[in-house]
């Protein structure tokens, strides 16, 4: 897959993606890099320690977020991707489901959108301006409703992967090619604690039967503070337990905050993969 300059061979390794959050509210780091020239330290540091492509972010979806305005996000995020393409060349992703907010992040050098509602947020307005301008997306699998899933919990992964078949089905009529999509499980996002920890699992049966790259993102997430009972703060060690299952269960990229721990734990775990 080509990502801005980048070529990334999705069958033999596994990226790292980092996170850039230009938010006061992120669940992990809100406030920490609103101030550009923090951020460009920060991406300069992650770069340093092995990342692959960044991924910056200028409203926060934690539970409970405070939604903004378009205009508050393209302001958050435009100017910084400008600098970012200005002072390091590293491919940069926009997360965002709005799309002028994309369509400003594209004009200002974003290399790939990340959409965590997976193109079902408007009316079609994001799936064709991928199609049109012909740049990587990772679609993510959301829900407006997940009561089905609770109730039904034998069900959920088969009615997971029909969701992400339609998501898939729905950019491919549209015109966005196939190569320049990857899957997002979603983690966190419309599931009981118990249908993250399956696809988690599960993520080498999603990326089969859909035959397309697969994204994890569970650094410091719930799942994980849940898991092991403990803060937002202490959850690097679980995170690095999932890039381990990431690896062996063949993602193509983890999007993670740490990148250097992470760095290392793939480079081990695919060292011992490969014998």
């Amino acid at each position: 897959m080509q990502i801005g300059n980048k070529n990334f061979e999705l069958e033999n390794h596994c990226y790292l993606m980092g996170i850039l959050n230009l938010t006061p509210d992120s669940f992990s780091d809100g406030g920490q890099f609103n101030d550009l020239d923090k951020a460009l330290r920060h991406v300069n540091q992650m770069i340093a320690d092995g990342m692959d492509i960044l991924d910056i972010g200028g409203e926060s979806t934690r539970p409970g977020y405070t939604k903004i305005s378009i205009s508050e996000e393209i302001e958050r995020t435009a100017p910084v991707i400008a600098k970012i393409k200005e002072n390091f060349d590293i491919p940069v992703s926009l997360d965002t489901y709005k799309y002028q907010v994309a369509q400003a992040g594209i004009q200002a050098g974003a290399d790939m959108i990340n959409d965590i509602w997976g193109l079902q947020y408007d009316n079609g307005e994001m799936m064709q301006l991928l199609a049109r301008t012909n740049l990587p997306c990772c679609l993510m699998h959301n829900r407006k409703h997940d009561k089905n899933y609770k109730i039904k919990k034998q069900d959920f992964f088969a009615a997971f992967l029909q969701d992400m078949q339609n998501i898939l089905d729905t950019a491919l009529a549209t015109g966005i090619r196939k190569s320049n999509i990857l899957l997002d499980p979603g983690v966190g996002f419309a599931k009981s604690y118990e249908n993250n920890l399956e696809v988690i699992d599960k993520l080498d049966q999603l990326r089969k039967f859909l035959d397309c790259p697969v994204l994890l993102g569970t650094s410091r997430k719930s799942v994980i503070g849940l898991t092991l009972d403990l803060p937002v703060s202490e959850r690097l060690e679980g995170t690095l337990a999932t890039t381990v299952i990431a690896v062996m269960k063949g993602a193509s990229f983890v999007r993670v905050h740490d990148i250097k721990e992470n760095a290392r734990v793939i480079q081990m775990t695919e060292a011992i993969m490969k014998g």
